[in-house]
């Protein structure tokens, strides 16, 4: 019967790499066929059937970095990456006390709290779009990179206090408990004590955190200009009067793709840690 439960067990196993396989795979098709289209020609990108023999060119990536007399994209990316960055380092510095006092010194109604914070994702972005452009428009600061940096840190901060307070959960008392005797105030204790306990966790959030800020497209499409556009806002400008240049846009979003994805690579088992962190008890 052992022998049975074993071959039972393998034989689930091996259907469930499967699955899992497969499910990579579909994934990561349209990622290679956008990668093997920004290296055709623009003729061969519109073939119909796909002509995948085609010969391969940089074309598209000379066109997206201004070499074919395009626009400049190096002044969009830098504004994605400081907005990225900066709300994200930003969220980081919020989220964790709060997170701390939602599951170590837990407040009063501390529950209540958390199902605030949940409910604020509810709120379709585009409600909230009209009072925000008012806002900034009568206050001045349409096309400005740093209002972008505060508006992608509130929406960042809900979902990364709620996902960091399951992460802080898992802290012993013990340890924090042992600090304070020592003498340790809250800065000391989160720095010191917390925060590398819970680095995997932390890293998860804030890759979340950039992930969602990098790809932010509707508010930035509506509050910045030429001064502060971003990435994204940029990759539209080739959607144009004249059609759509299928293997320029491929260029341009494997580009702007790569600081995500290389994000994402580097904290891979960070990631797979932080995300595990909190869902056995």
């Amino acid at each position: 019967m052992s022998g049975i439960a074993v071959t039972t067990r393998k034989r689930k196993a091996l259907g469930v790499g499967l699955v899992a396989w497969l499910a990579g795979i579909v994934f990561f098709l349209p990622v290679a066929w956008m990668a093997l289209t920004s290296f055709h020609s623009e003729a061969d990108a519109a073939a119909n059937p796909p002509a995948f023999g085609a010969a391969l060119t940089l074309d598209g990536y000379r066109e997206f970095f201004g070499a074919g007399g395009g626009a400049d994209p190096w002044p969009a990316l830098i504004n994605s990456a400081v907005a990225s960055l900066a709300s994200t380092l930003l969220v980081l510095l919020l989220a964790l006390p709060a997170a701390y006092a939602l599951s170590i010194r837990r407040v009063r109604k501390w529950t209540d709290v958390l199902f605030f914070f949940l409910s604020t994702k509810m709120l379709p972005v585009v409600a909230g779009l009209l009072p925000v452009y008012l806002f900034a428009k009568n206050t001045g600061l349409l096309d400005n990179i740093w209002f972008l940096v505060v508006l992608h840190t509130s929406m960042n901060l809900p979902i990364a206090v709620w996902m960091m307070q399951s992460f802080l959960a898992e802290v012993p008392v013990a340890v924090i408990e042992a600090a304070r005797i020592d003498g340790a105030r809250l800065p000391t204790v989160l720095a010191r004590v917390v925060a590398p306990i819970a680095l995997p966790g932390i890293a998860a959030t804030a890759l979340i955190c950039f992930i969602f800020s990098w790809n932010e497209l509707l508010f930035a499409r509506v509050l910045t200009g030429v001064v502060a556009e971003t990435a994204p806002v940029f990759l539209t400008g080739f959607i144009t009067s004249q059609g759509l240049f299928l293997a320029k846009v491929c260029a341009a979003s494997l580009v702007i793709s790569l600081p995500v994805l290389a994000a994402g690579f580097a904290a891979q088992d960070k990631l797979v840690q932080g995300l595990s962190l909190g869902a056995v008890k």
